[in-house]
């Protein structure tokens, strides 16, 4: 029989990962240049590398798990498919309406023009109907005007038609014929009614994300398909899942219909990759940060869990990394809970018009990418900024497949930064270093302080090519004395989509106070509610062993327009967004469900209103455990002992370089500290360890970096974790 093997893809700006775990969790990896055209493409190369690495046979692959850009990429920069919009008459102008803010600098511009809006007006038609709030049919479907209305739309040849009829979400009935008779007229556009995508209230936000999906369901579609015949023409026939935003995975088959669950997908796989670490050494704060070639994500897992939220604004601004309520277009999926700034390795150094230095977002991509890659960049950037102050090697970037080129490096950082500032070349790296960490900072500071919680309590975790090279300096920002480099940490998005749960969700707007509500009505709600989440699962009617039913409520004071998720069952793990069936009987705890809300309430929010209580929303959510790789580490050799690492000189400051060693991840041992300055290399990322710092590993291969002063175990933040017994056999 052939060894079980599990595939792993992230696509990123600059860099695609390939990651094959074998049966005993050995790790064979690939770092491969992103094509921007057909990003599958480096998907495919990557795959070839990494068996051949292996030495094993396609045949040996039973599951593929990938994470990608496309959907991101294609709302940002507003290159999805044809899209036209249905919606109730009386309704076109919702689109181009919204409910954009001011924020930051805006509100003081004079000149100030909102974004376009998502469509044109001419995209966007209207159909004669009615449904109240609570169902109840006000205007029927003008059957006659409709079908004129599908007509009109199949003179425009669209590739896919966003339906979004007022008040859907409690009866979808117009919706559905409508849907029907737009199919009839135009048989070759891909018809995605709001009911199917997100059946709740707030008739924007659901309008814009049953946009989006239909902008992205057909590339993502195409997409998957070319991938799909590309991992069968390398003798693949393995089950293909795709990294959601939520933190799980969701089959091929299901994908396009759900594109927009995937926009945060390679982050939410980092955040996951962290929480495997975090219960691996029972750390139970944790910070995720994750820095890669054209961005950087921070995330916070609690007790082995990343906060999920439902709520996902693209293209907007904010300070610090997040994205303001109001700016940008929401979307409606649930989301881990992170923090984003275009800070990367690729990311572009420049001067604004006051000569002040800047540092993204705008990034050089993997085409033509940093000066130092010699492929046609020549805007400095990060990644040069690293290489004129000696962290990398020029003749082992990404495993030794790219060769650097630091005079190129140090001719575009002379020519956009130095020369104008008056200053030396390495002056101007450090500070493009710096303001790249300052940039990253912010980040952490949203999913931490902004959400009440004090950094200084997290151990971080860095992730990414370029998050071990940083992650240090971003953690001395806040005074953080412990952070974590796990083994492959330049490929751990790729490697935390192997451990993800196969997940579906779905909710319904259906209000209610909860002495209204009675078990049936409840029973009835949640059973079909579980049945559209079954349906995004692709696993209908079907009887699923080990498939594990969350079911909440989103709850709030009555008159108060926003809720909060509380689990059914009372003892659920994971916080207040999910609920495991915990007895025979799932609606156990309903009863319960105010009290623990108000609970919560006060622990959000630090008061205790007394106001009636009502539910706005049932949510059921879907979770298929998987077989999760061993975390093992195969570099060690007991018998080997820690050698003199070369002398390279590096800067650790604006002024004079410092001679440092550069060792190998093999021959830093467990429990063995090697003081800073230190440079340590893998074969897919750089841990950089300064002065006043030290580093050793531990049984995983992890790096665990210190602060001198406190390495001993004084400090509470800085005890020695070892991983546990499970996790390290």
């Amino acid at each position: 029989m052939s060894e079980r093997c599990v595939l792993g893809t992230d696509i990123g700006g600059t860099f695609t990962d390939v990651v094959l775990t074998r049966g005993d969790g050995r790790l064979h990896v690939a770092k491969q240049l992103t094509s921007p055209d057909a990003p599958e493409k480096s998907v495919l190369m990557g795959v070839e590398r990494v068996l051949a690495d292996a030495g094993v046979p396609a045949s040996s692959i039973v599951r593929v798990v990938h994470g990608t850009t496309l959907a991101t990429n294609a709302v940002i920069e507003r290159r999805g498919a044809r899209v036209a919009f249905v919606t109730t008459e009386g309704f076109g102008d919702l689109l181009r309406i919204g409910r954009e803010a001011r924020v930051e600098d805006d509100r003081y511009d004079l000149l100030f023009e909102p974004s376009p809006a998502p469509l044109a007006r001419e995209a966007i038609f209207e159909v004669p109907e009615r449904v109240g709030a609570r169902g109840e049919i006000v205007r029927p479907l003008d059957e006659t005007r409709a079908r004129a209305v599908a007509t009109t739309i199949a003179e425009l040849a669209p590739q896919a038609i966003a339906l979004c009829l007022l008040h859907a979400y409690a009866n979808p009935s117009h919706e559905e014929r409508m849907a029907e008779i737009l199919a009839e007229h135009v048989p070759n556009a891909r018809v995605v009614p709001s009911s199917r995508v997100h059946a709740e209230m707030r008739e924007f936000d659901r309008a814009s994300t049953t946009l989006f999906t239909a902008e992205v369901a057909p590339l993502m579609a195409s997409y998957l398909a070319r991938l799909g015949d590309g991992l069968a023409a390398l003798g693949i026939d393995a089950p293909l899942q795709i990294m959601e935003s939520s933190g799980g995975v969701m089959a091929a088959e299901v994908a396009a219909e759900r594109a927009v669950a995937t926009l945060e997908s390679g982050g939410a796989a980092g955040v996951m990759a962290a929480a495997r670490f975090a219960s691996a050494y029972s750390l139970p704060r944790v910070i995720s940060f994750d820095m890669g070639g054209t961005t950087a994500k921070a995330g916070v897992v609690r007790d082995g869990r990343p906060a999920v939220v439902r709520e996902l604004h693209v293209g907007g601004r904010g300070s610090f990394g997040g994205r303001r309520a109001g700016t940008g277009m929401p979307i409606k999926t649930p989301t881990i809970d992170l923090a984003e700034v275009g800070a990367g390795g690729g990311s572009i150094a420049w001067l604004d018009p006051e000569g002040v230095l800047r540092v993204g977002p705008r990034s050089a991509g993997a085409d033509p990418g940093p000066a130092c890659y010699a492929l046609g960049g020549t805007d400095p950037t990060v990644t040069d900024a690293n290489l004129v102050l000696g962290y990398l090697s020029p003749e082992r970037f990404a495993g030794g497949h790219l060769t650097l080129d630091p005079e190129a490096a140090r001719r575009a950082i002379e020519r956009a930064i130095a020369d104008p500032l008056g200053t030396t070349v390495e002056r101007a790296a450090w500070a493009i270093h710096e303001a790249a960490n300052a940039n990253m900072a912010s980040a952490i500071h949203v999913v931490t302080v902004q959400r009440g919680l004090d950094p200084r309590e997290h151990v971080l975790i860095a992730f990414g090519g370029a998050g071990p090279m940083h992650v240090v300096g971003v953690a001395s920002h806040f005074g953080i004395d412990h952070v974590i480099a796990p083994p492959q940490a330049g490929v751990a998005s790729a490697i935390g989509m192997q451990s993800t749960d196969l997940t579906a969700e779905h909710g319904r707007t259906h209000l209610v106070r909860p002495e209204a509500l009675d078990r049936a009505t409840a029973r009835r709600l949640f059973d079909e509610v579980e049945a559209a989440a079954r349906a995004k699962m692709g696993v209908a009617g079907a009887d699923v062993a080990g498939l594990v039913v969350e079911r909440s409520l989103d709850v709030r004071f009555v008159g108060q327009a926003h809720e909060v998720p509380i689990p059914v069952a009372g003892d659920a793990p994971g916080g207040a967004d999910s609920a495991r069936d915990a007895s025979p009987d799932p609606l156990a705890g309903l009863d319960a469900v105010p009290e623990r809300f108000r609970a919560r309430y006060r622990q959000l929010y630090g008061v205790a209103p007394a106001g009636r209580v009502e539910y706005a929303a049932f949510r059921v959510r879907l979770r298929l455990p998987v077989d999760r790789p061993p975390l093992v580490d195969a570099a060690h050799d007991p018998d080997h002992s820690v050698v003199a690492g070369v002398l390279r000189p590096a800067f650790f400051g604006p002024d004079e370089p410092v001679g440092t060693r550069v060792l190998r991840r093999d021959e830093v041992l467990p429990g063995v500290e090697t003081v800073g300055p230190a440079i340590v290399e893998g074969p897919v990322d750089t841990l950089v360890v300064p002065p006043d710092w030290a580093v050793a590993s531990d049984a995983l291969g992890s790096l665990h970096v210190r602060r001198v002063e406190v390495r001993a175990g004084a400090s509470r933040r800085s005890r020695v974790v070892e991983p546990t017994r499970e996790e390290s056999a």
